[in-house]
Parts: structure tokens; C-alpha cells; sequence
């Protein structure tokens, strides 16, 4: 049965070709940063690196969903921006750690159809509820190719930053080992503490301060 399943795994594969990979100075600390592209599907993500990651040390880990409004812009509908920067500053001091950034804006619906749902909200809608009327899952992501590249990288042990259960779940089934779950919660201010809420409520994210 393990065989077979490794078999599936090996099938699974995704072949990035030549992986490209720079020094990367920031605000927040230094990292090599790679890039990654899958060839079937287009979709294209990056990894900050710090400290060189291999399978025996379990690596401090965030997989991040790109989000313009929040990263960018500073948005306060959302944690995004704060859990970004967050994330970085503590990877940063882990000595060893990687930070994946998946192009899956608005938990996969791309980013015209976030600000059609944005839209939606501004008329009542929560985020969950918003998705759905435009015909959307409340979250379509997967995390195939953000395990893939964390194997690529040598990350296949992971202390994982977030407070979403379906995380973990779905880096373990692409043959991540998640040893620990870090909180990784932003104190919310009063435009995002109803989008937290519906989070915890109806997705099932762990967090104590909404």
C-alpha cells in the first residue's frame, strides 16, 4: 500500500526545469529568493529562503496566498498584509525557514472576481457567502505545488505558520510532514474582525481573538 501510494506521489510529480534563485535584501531580513513555475497549469509562485533547509530539521514555514489588496495596499478588510510581514520577520530570525507565495488571490477566484466579491460584502455578504454567489467555493485552493516546492527545496519537515487546519491537511496529503501548527494570528482592528470571525465560523480557522 505504501508503494503504491509513493507511486502516486512520484506521478504527482511537477517538473519546474530550471529553478532560478537570487539574493533577496529586504526590510524584514535577507533571503534567497526562487521561482517556480508549473509548466501544466502556468501557475507560477516564488519561495523567500533563509538558513538551508533539509529533511532532518523541521523548517519554520509559511504558505502565503497572494493578496493584493492586503500585501500591497495595505488593505484593512483583511490580516493579509500583517501575517505577510509577520511571517518574514519570524523566518527571517528562525535561521532556517521558507516562505512559499502562491498566486491564489481571493482563496483562488483570481483577483477581478475578489473585487466583484468585495462588491458583494460592501452589500452585506460575508466573504464565505460572497464567493458562493458568484458561483465560487468559499476556498478553491490546493497545496500541491506549494508542497512540491518545499520538496524541491529540501522542506519536507515543516513548523507551519497558520491558523488554518486545511493546511496542515493538505500539505500532509502531498507528503509534507507538518511536525507543529504556529499561530500566526494579527489582532484585528474594527473592519476586520467580522471577516476573522467568518473564518473562524465558517472555514474552521483556529483563532481566539474574534
Amino acid at each position: 500500500m505504501n508503494s503504491s501510494r509513493t507511486q502516486r506521489n512520484l506521478q504527482r510529480r511537477i517538473d519546474f526545469g530550471k529553478v532560478p534563485k537570487a539574493k533577496l535584501p529586504t526590510q524584514l531580513g535577507d533571503f534567497i529568493i526562487y521561482g517556480f513555475r508549473d509548466p501544466a497549469s502556468g501557475e507560477e509562485a516564488v519561495a523567500l529562503v533563509t538558513g538551508k533547509p533539509d529533511p532532518d530539521t523541521a523548517a519554520l514555514v509559511r504558505i502565503h496566498s497572494q493578496c493584493l489588496t492586503g500585501d500591497v495596499f495595505s488593505s484593512k478588510r483583511c490580516d493579509c498584509g500583517d501575517q505577510l510581514a509577520a511571517s518574514m520577520d519570524l523566518i527571517a530570525k528562525s535561521g532556517c525557514g521558507v516562505l512559499v507565495y502562491q498566486q491564489k488571490e481571493g482563496r483562488g477566484i483570481g483577483l477581478v472576481n475578489k473585487i466583484h466579491a468585495y462588491e458583494l460584502q460592501d452589500g452585506g455578504f460575508d466573504t464565505v457567502a460572497a464567493n458562493e454567489e458568484l458561483g465560487f467555493k468559499a476556498d478553491l485552493r490546493d497545496y500541491r505545488m506549494p508542497a512540491e516546492i518545499l520538496k524541491h527545496l529540501g522542506a519536507t519537515r515543516v513548523r507551519l505558520l497558520s491558523n488554518n487546519p486545511e493546511k496542515v491537511r493538505g500539505l500532509e496529503k502531498e507528503g509534507i510532514l507538518v511536525e507543529q501548527r504556529v499561530p500566526l494570528e494579527i489582532d484585528p482592528n474594527s473592519l476586520s474582525e467580522a471577516y476573522l470571525r467568518i473564518k473562524k465560523e465558517k472555514l474552521g480557522h483556529l483563532l481566539d481573538k474574534v
